[in-house]
């Protein structure tokens, strides 16, 4: 009789292997096994694949066509656009006698590049296929784009916070509804302090390098201004804009803007000012603005710098006739692990060229956002009750923002500021420069500590300041303060 088979009487496995009685370990320690077998052997093939590239990127080899498969949506005559500058450039180095699989890859990893650009697919997955032209020549490949496209519906309804106000917007969005990675888009928010608002956006590629594009937009929206100023205002508009990315020298836009206004629902106390610029204006207005942008973080920054400078000319037609510029910075730097430092600041000017600026034109200046421990529109000059605006304006702040003690991974901040600025009304009996050095010499000055919580896609502030310095007209805010916003100071 056969005698059974024993275990050895020394183990002879591996000494991390696990126990046989325990199946548990013994399904952990074969999956991570197999796990580090398949990784080793993906490793290699991509080495031997590295290798195999190197020793042949210079074998000849020329680009006869590019096919784009899963496409069904999408104009040939707009890929095309898209591929041609890619095919002509190899073709530029065909002439140069430079052709070969490197010049090959980098033409199907560029085209793969811009097609992923146009958001309109899921997937893009490029192959480099021997020549199907039975005319071709040796060393003549294709390059095979296979996609999978997305969605061309979208519809979303939700509940904001923003700049101090709370929402109910529904979004509805068609993709690529030409073809040709247009995108047409509808807006309709109502609200607490802007009870409602449309906007529609029909936007459109220029360029086949797709940094520059055009925008075609219709607006209207209907503000409560009851919080500062004793009126409503309307406003309905259009607006044309030529987007241009510059890479890292920036945004640049340029456009046209049509806006009809409307200061209307006046309160029984509302002054005589704001009962001067009640009824109907005509804005007709070119603008140019200017955008750079190395932030790690837009809400919370800990590192880089922000820029932007708009410029706005109004009178081609219209009720008024203006010229308009803003400037805005912000540049945060990391002091310690845990702890940064924030210095922010922006400034405007308007030069009206009839009598007086419109209110609707005007800088408004004061609240979380803008400036801390004022009240929201509430600072320059004022008649009765009624926030007047102002045509001249500047603001800086610096806040040093830092973990919460052994909470590093919470998205809640402290951090202690220090906000400084002004607001005022240009005085035609002085010169620019008398005005500007007048502004600056009289600001107004508020610190205080609070908390800063990320809330996607926009930040909370809860903070305690006092204004240490302030003028007659301005609105102070003692105490506690809170902030819903994007775009903080």
């Amino acid at each position: 009789m056969t005698e059974r088979l024993r275990p050895p009487l020394q183990r002879t496995a591996h000494p991390q292997e696990p126990g046989e009685d325990d199946l548990e370990k013994l399904k952990k320690w074969q999956e991570a096994r197999l796990e580090r077998k398949l990784r080793g052997e993906y490793e290699s093939a991509v080495f031997r694949l590295a290798e195999l590239v190197n020793q042949n990127r210079e074998t000849p080899l020329t680009v006869a066509s590019v096919r784009v498969d899963g496409a069904t949506n999408t104009r040939k005559s707009f890929l095309g656009w898209l591929i041609q500058p890619w095919l002509a450039r190899h073709t530029d180095d065909r002439a140069n006698k430079s052709n070969d699989l490197q010049g090959a890859m980098y033409t199907a990893r560029g085209i793969s590049h811009i097609l992923q650009e146009t958001d309109l697919f899921h997937s893009v997955q490029t192959e480099i296929q021997r020549s199907r032209d039975h005319l071709a020549n040796d060393g003549d490949v294709d390059i095979v784009i296979n996609t999978r496209e997305k969605g061309r519906f979208y519809l979303k309804s939700a509940t904001e916070f923003g700049n101090n106000e709370g929402s109910v917007s529904f979004t509805g969005r068609v993709r690529n509804i030409f073809g040709g990675a247009e995108l047409l888009e509808g807006h309709y928010a109502a609200g607490t302090k802007t009870r409602r608002s449309f906007h529609g956006l029909l936007s459109l590629p220029l360029s086949p390098s797709l940094r520059t594009t055009g925008q075609l937009s219709l607006f209207s929206l209907e503000r409560d201004l009851s919080s500062f100023a004793s009126c409503s205002e309307i406003s309905h508009g259009l607006k044309v804009a030529i987007n241009s990315n510059w890479g890292a020298q920036g945004v640049h836009e340029v456009a046209y803007q049509a806006v009809l206004r409307h200061v209307n629902n006046l309160a029984p106390s509302a002054s005589i000012s704001i009962r001067e610029h009640a009824g109907q204006s005509i804005k007709s207005s070119i603008s140019h603005s200017w955008t750079k942008d190395t932030r790690d973080d837009k809400l919370a920054a800990s590192r880089g710098y922000y820029g932007k400078l708009f410029q706005e000319l109004a009178g081609l037609s219209g009720d008024v006739s203006f010229y308009k510029a803003e400037i805005e910075s912000q540049i945060s730097r990391r002091l310690l692990p845990g702890m940064s430092l924030s210095l922010a600041a922006r400034s405007g000017f308007l030069k009206a060229f009839s009598n007086h600026s419109h209110f609707a034109d005007r800088f408004q200046l004061g609240g979380p956002l803008s400036l801390r421990s004022f009240k929201a529109n509430g600072m320059g000059p004022r008649d009765g009750v009624d926030s007047l605006g102002g045509d001249i304006y500047w603001s800086t702040g610096v806040s040093l923002v830092s973990d919460i003690p052994r909470k590093a991974h919470w998205p809640i901040k402290s951090h202690i500021f220090l906000n400084a600025g002004r607001l005022d009304e240009m005085d035609r009996t002085k010169g620019l420069g008398e005005n500007i050095i007048g502004c600056l010499k009289r600001p107004a000055i508020s610190a205080g500590v609070g908390l800063i919580y990320r809330f996607d896609p926009v930040r909370v502030e809860v903070n305690f300041g006092v204004p240490l310095v302030a003028s007659k007209s301005d609105g102070v805010r003692k105490g506690f303060q809170v902030g819903i916003g994007m775009e903080f100071l």
